[in-house]
């Protein structure tokens, strides 16, 4: 089926009119429309039509409908109706053209507002407190979003936030499946959770780490990790801390720092757990206050201290509510005084303990804000391995050594780093050093007798260079065809190594006979590949050639006339 089936689409079921194109999708279009039964504007999503005949894509477009159905909800796109039209294609066949009547949402893409530049922190804390709303929402409805990105989210003209496209979401009591299911992406690099990017079991959290991302481009206005392909993004999501968003605008605080890298954290259990745990972080950190840090629990244990149990609360409050006990609620005493000596070391212990409390919670505090200080790459290419892992191990970084053929850069030294010197990193990242292993050898290809271009195409796909071209004599091989290479075919090179070629020219250097027997003459001029023709000369006598019709170059299989002393 092509475009032009879609075209000629004006009415579906027999109630939605189809009209101008809104956008465009991996799998589907988005159409408006009207419900002429209702007379109300909706937005119509239309299957591809490559994929329209694929029953996996049929079937994954008709989950978004049910997932979409189950939730009502203002920060969710609702979905009207969903069914299949029968089309006839261009060959005459019928195809079965999945579609969903959606709401339609007047607004603009958040995708379009952060390519203007960063969002207003507090903008940006409104927009992620409404977006985790709705996750809120479909967690509880027992669906993960799966592919949560600035593209599935719209914000309408009076500010309300509507998240759209459950295409890839799955039910959370099926979100064992992972990205090995299937042979097509699940989600979108640029927003992987690690997991996702690990091809493991997906839950709830893994929206909560897309959410982050998003929150991260709202204030900074790009994303956290860049790449050339989305396999170098997804690595980067696995392998790479991000920096804070301050780094990139100042004017967010460190409380908001900390909660974007909350929930960016690798390890889901690090993250935040629930989608409403974020929110309301999130909207403290945006109000100007500090969110509070989550504590564990210790091991209990089964005995007292000088009266004040080792598991209660660590606030100096609480440990002497402890030790100020009602007298009524104390075990009394077999002794008739107490033992003085006991009481007062007991206090002293309790003092330390309040006070290396106090102190582990202000180290906490600061570490959770000053550890993401940024770092620039050092410069260490050129530099032997050893020395440069001692520079980037100077900078709180850690060197991730990889080795590398390279013809130019002396073996155990740095070819080059990635990140690149100069790039802004977070302290502890691992920095990748390639390291020259010398040039590796490579057998030179066999060229001779191949084509020129086609010869410098085999050298190049072999790992070499092109070496001088140089042109010469041949009697026999055609003119751009090679005579030979420097090294010689079968050969061991350095890989990268230039490879010389010998080019023929198509021409002959016909060297001069005259003096010599007309039979030795004729031999030597045959043996160059030459038409040779006799004139006898009965002016004089020996057999010698007294002349010929050309010297120096020639065509090749030129023809010389030799003239010859034929006189007895």
């Amino acid at each position: 089926m092509t475009e032009g089936v879609i075209q000629s689409v004006r009415l579906l079921a027999g109630r939605y009119q189809v009209g101008d194109l809104l956008g465009r999708g991996g799998m589907a279009d988005v159409h408006v429309g009207i419900d002429s039964r209702l007379g109300r504007r909706v937005a119509i999503k239309l299957l591809k039509p490559a994929l329209a005949s694929n029953p996996s894509f049929r079937s994954r477009f008709r989950r978004e409908a049910q997932e979409a159905a189950k939730m009502a909800h203002p920060t969710i796109v609702r979905i009207f109706d969903a069914g299949e039209e029968t089309l006839v294609g261009d060959d005459g066949s019928e195809v079965q053209l999945p579609f969903i009547i959606m709401e339609y949402v007047d607004g603009r893409l958040l995708k379009d507002m952060i390519a203007e530049g960063p969002i207003e922190p507090v903008e940006a804390v409104r927009i992620v407190s409404q977006l985790l709303t709705a996750l809120e929402y479909s967690h509880r409805a027992g669906v993960v979003h799966r592919d949560v990105k600035p593209g599935n989210i719209m914000v309408t003209n009076t500010g309300q936030v509507k998240v759209m496209d459950f295409g890839i979401a799955r039910a959370i009591s099926d979100s064992s499946a992972s990205i090995a299911e299937t042979s097509t992406i699940v989600g979108t690099a640029q927003y992987f959770s690690p997991e996702q990017a690990r091809g493991e079991a997906v839950d709830a959290r893994t929206d909560l780490y897309s959410t982050g991302i998003v929150l991260f481009e709202m204030l900074t206005g790009r994303a956290p990790f860049t790449g050339e392909n989305p396999v170098a993004v997804a690595y980067q999501h696995v392998n790479q801390q991000p920096l804070p968003p301050s780094a990139f605008t100042p004017r967010v605080s460190p409380a908001l720092d900390a909660v974007v890298l909350r929930a960016m954290s690798k390890d889901r259990f690090e993250r935040f757990q629930t989608a409403r745990e974020f929110r309301i972080d999130a909207e403290a950190a945006g109000a100007g206050a500090i969110p509070p840090r989550k504590t564990v629990q210790v091991n209990e244990f089964n005995s007292t201290l000088f009266g004040a149990n080792p598991n209660a609360p660590t606030g100096s409050e609480a440990t002497f509510r402890q030790l100020n006990v009602d007298q009524h609620d104390r075990i009394p005493r077999t002794q008739n005084r107490p033992p003085v000596a006991w009481i007062w070391g007991g206090i002293a212990v309790m003092i330390v303990m309040v006070v290396a409390v106090v102190l582990w919670t202000l180290s906490l505090s600061q570490t959770s804000y000053t550890q993401n200080v940024a770092i620039d790459v050092p410069d260490i290419v050129g530099l032997p391995f050893e020395e440069a892992s001692t520079k980037i191990a100077d900078e709180n970084l850690v060197a991730e050594r990889h080795d590398e053929s390279s013809p130019e850069i002396p073996a155990g030294s740095v070819i080059r780093t990635d990140p690149e010197a100069g790039i802004t990193v977070a302290p502890g990242q691992d920095i990748a050093v390639y390291v020259s292993s010398g040039g590796r050898q490579v057998k030179v290809p066999a060229v001779v007798g191949a084509p020129q271009a086609d010869a410098s195409a085999a050298i190049t796909a072999a790992g070499f260079t092109e070496g001088a071209i140089t042109q010469e004599y041949s009697p026999t091989i055609k003119a751009g065809v090679v005579i030979s290479s420097a090294p010689g075919p079968g050969e061991n090179a350095a890989e990268g190594s230039p490879i010389a070629l010998a080019v023929s020219n198509g021409l002959v250097q016909v060297p001069s006979v005259v003096g010599q027997a007309v039979g030795a003459a004729t031999n030597t001029l045959v043996g160059l590949q030459l038409e040779v023709k006799t004139v006898s000369d009965w002016t004089c006598g020996g057999g010698a050639v007294s002349s010929q019709s050309a010297t120096g170059d020639a065509p090749q299989q030129s023809a010389v006339t030799l003239t010859y002393c034929a006189k007895p």
